[in-house]
C-alpha cells in the first residue's frame, strides 16, 4: 500500500515539522514518522467503513420509508437494490474489519454522522444512483461498479470530508488521495469470493521498509551539516534564504540516500525526489533540485564515493 516515494513524503513531512517547531529531539521525530505511517492505515480504515456506515444508513432508510408517512416518492424496481448491492453487504460482513476498527477504537463516523448523511443524500440524489435502482440488470460486476462510480464521483471529492480530515490530523491532506486511489484500485479487483483480508491489506511491503523510512529519518538528521556544505559548494550564487524550505529538506534527504543507500540506483533517487518536489514544492523546484543533484552524482562518481550495487527497490 504504501510505497517507497510515500515513505519518503513521509520523512520530508518530520524534517519540516522538526524544523516549525525548533524541536531537535530524534526521539520524538522517530514517534512522528511512525505514527504518521500508522495514521495512513487507520484513514484507509476509515474510508472502508464510510462504505459500510452508508450501507447501514441506507437499510435503516429503508425500514423507515417503508411507514406510510416516510414512504418513499421514488419508485424503483426494488427498492432495497442498494442494501442489497453485494459488495457493500461484503463488506458489512466482514467481522476482520469489524474486529480491527474495535481494536483501534475507531468511531469517527459513528460520533460525527452528519458526514455520512451528507454523503448519503447526495449519492441518492446523483444520477448514477437513479440509474444504478432504475437498472434492472444484476450482478456482481454490477454493483461493484456502481460503488466504485459513487466512490470516485462523489465520496472521495467531497469537500466537507476533505476538511474534517484537514481538521482532525494535518498529514491525512496529503495521505488522502493516495489512500482514495489504493482503495478505488482494491475495490475495482474485489470478487464474490475474496476472503475477508483481501480487503485489509499490510501498509507496508515488508518490514524492510520501516527500517528504509527510520534510517533515511535519522541520518539525514544526524549529518544535516555535512549535506548542508555539500548543497552549499554547488550554489556559490545564492542566499541560504532564497532556497525554498521543502526544496532543501529534499536536496539533503536525495543526498543522503545518493551516499547511504547503496541497493538504490542513483536514477531512482534522482526521479523520485523530483516528482517529489514537483508536488509539494515551487514550480521551479524541481529544476533547481534537478541541477544541484546532477554536479553532485558525477562529483560522487569521479570521487568514487558512489558505490551502488543490486537493482535497488522503489
Amino acid at each position: 500500500m504504501l510505497t517507497r516515494r510515500h515513505i519518503r513524503v513521509k520523512v520530508m513531512q518530520c524534517i519540516y515539522a522538526l524544523i516549525q517547531s525548533k524541536d531537535d529531539s530524534l526521539e520524538k521525530q522517530e514517534k512522528f514518522l511512525k505514527v504518521s505511517i500508522d495514521n495512513m492505515y487507520t484513514l484507509y480504515l476509515l474510508m472502508l467503513s464510510l462504505l459500510i456506515e452508508l450501507h447501514q444508513m441506507a437499510s435503516n432508510h429503508v425500514k423507515l420509508s417503508s411507514k406510510k408517512y416516510l414512504a418513499d416518492t421514488n419508485v424503483y424496481p426494488d427498492k432495497e437494490k442498494f442494501i442489497k448491492n453485494r459488495l457493500l453487504v461484503q463488506l458489512s460482513g466482514n467481522q476482520r474489519i469489524k474486529t480491527l476498527l474495535a481494536n483501534k477504537k475507531i468511531q469517527n463516523w459513528y460520533l460525527n454522522e452528519e458526514y455520512v448523511k451528507i454523503i448519503y443524500k447526495e449519492i441518492t440524489s446523483s444520477g448514477f444512483y437513479d440509474t444504478y435502482m432504475s437498472s434492472k440488470t444484476d450482478s456482481y460486476d454490477d454493483d461493484l461498479e456502481f460503488i466504485v462510480t459513487l466512490y470516485k464521483n462523489i465520496i472521495a471529492p467531497n469537500e466537507k470530508i476533505y476538511e474534517y480530515f484537514e481538521d482532525d490530523k494535518l498529514t491525512w491532506i496529503d495521505d488522502f488521495p493516495i489512500v482514495n486511489t489504493y482503495l478505488v484500485k482494491r475495490l475495482k479487483k474485489a470478487k464474490p469470493h475474496s476472503g475477508e483480508d483481501y480487503f485489509l491489506p499490510a501498509l507496508l511491503k515488508d518490514q524492510q521498509d520501516m527500517v528504509y523510512a527510520k534510517d533515511l529519518l535519522v541520518k539525514t538528521l544526524l549529518n544535516n551539516d555535512k549535506w548542508e556544505k555539500e548543497i552549499d559548494g554547488k550554489t556559490p550564487n545564492w542566499d541560504k534564504d532564497r532556497i525554498a524550505e521543502i526544496d532543501n529538506i529534499l536536496l539533503k534527504m536525495a543526498i543522503c540516500e545518493l551516499l547511504n543507500f547503496p541497493s538504490i540506483p542513483e536514477k531512482v533517487t534522482l526521479n523520485e525526489y523530483l516528482e517529489i518536489a514537483k508536488e509539494y514544492s515551487t514550480p521551479k523546484s524541481s529544476i533547481f533540485i534537478n541541477g544541484i543533484l546532477d554536479k553532485l552524482v558525477k562529483e560522487y562518481k569521479t570521487d568514487g564515493k558512489l558505490n551502488k550495487m543490486g537493482r535497488g527497490l522503489l
